[in-house]
């Protein structure tokens, strides 16, 4: 089977990145575009001004499904991130390019979308499972990256698997490892058992989201980042979720709108703040870290731009000054 448009597809490589247009990707990019794409290095090579260039939208995950809407002749392809929803962009999803080679068509046993959407009730009904009581999938990887095997300890096949990938079990464990389908390989791959958790059967309290984006701390800030290698603000937040099986949207001002809004004072740890300058829309979010002891002491997880890395602080001033709101999902 070949990329179509008007087909979905889903990425085959553990994190791809999509892009504004192909002509606004750099020489400093290129570690980004291959297939497999090496995120770690390609974040690495770049400087700190580099790491907030716009022509960077968002990223995608290993399985994460895409609508193909074009394709070039010199290997690029439009598509549409329709796990990441993007109201204000495509209500489809978040629109941007990728590299051609980063997909493949979307095979029968691909991992569906997250149980539940932050917009919608959730759905609290048991996880499917096989005839021993086990979830069939698909199953969420906790570990913050790991790497997928040719066998049990085998050679790595697969680097650089990020924190919130789906993967659909192929069989029962083995000593410690799990088989799993992965786009793009015609055969099982194996992980660590203890680095997957079983499909979630009901949202999580906001506090164990914030125990997630905790573990993402010092990750470097990178605009449209959304994995362990690099992050902003809105990124965190939807990964963290994602996590959980629950659907945010991708940028700060669709997870307002997304969101529950609260009376400040009345926030708890895992809500949700969001920032924005007089007359402008929402530019910053960040997790309640702490319960807040009157308007002085509020305490914010995020990853922040000034200091290009996901921190844990007590809000500074400035910070104060720009709240709004706080939301919980």
């Amino acid at each position: 089977m070949k990329l179509q448009p008007g087909r979905e597809a889903v990425v085959r490589v553990a994190v791809a990145t999509l892009w504004s247009r192909p002509e606004a990707v750099r020489p400093v990019d290129r570690p980004a575009l291959d297939a497999p794409a090496d995120v770690a290095a390609w974040i690495s090579g770049m400087d700190a001004d580099q790491q907030v260039g716009e022509c960077v939208l968002s990223q995608l995950l290993l399985g994460e499904r895409v609508l193909v809407t074009a394709l070039r002749p010199d290997g690029w392809a439009h598509v549409v991130a329709v796990e990441q929803p993007a109201a204000r962009l495509d209500p489809r999803g978040y629109p941007g390019w990728l590299p051609a080679a980063q997909l493949t068509p979307r095979p029968a046993h691909a991992a569906t979308a997250p149980a539940h959407a932050a917009t919608a009730p959730a759905d609290t009904a048991p996880a499917p499972t096989d005839n021993q009581g086990s979830p069939v999938g698909p199953w969420v990887v906790d570990a913050t990256v790991t790497a997928l095997h040719a066998a049990p300890a085998g050679e790595p096949v697969v680097a650089g698997v990020n924190l919130g990938t789906r993967l659909t079990p192929a069989g029962p464990p083995v000593d410690g490892w799990r088989p799993v389908h992965a786009p793009g390989q015609d055969r099982p791959l194996w992980l660590p058992d203890a680095h997957l958790v079983p499909p979630p059967t009901a949202p999580p309290s906001p506090a164990d989201v914030l125990t997630v984006a905790a573990r993402l701390r010092d990750v470097a800030y990178v605009w449209g980042g959304v994995s362990a290698y690099g992050i902003d603000c809105s990124g965190l937040v939807h990964l963290a979720w994602r996590r959980f099986g629950v659907v945010l949207p991708r940028d700060a001002a669709d997870q307002a709108g997304a969101t529950t809004p609260l009376p400040l004072g009345t926030e708890r740890v895992g809500d949700l703040y969001f920032f924005a300058r007089p007359g402008r829309q929402i530019h910053h979010i960040g997790f309640v870290s702490a319960a807040p002891d009157g308007d002085a002491d509020r305490r914010i997880l995020h990853a922040c731009y000034r200091h290009r890395r996901v921190l844990e602080e007590a809000m500074p001033a400035d910070r104060t000054a720009t709240l709004v709101g706080a939301h919980r999902v």
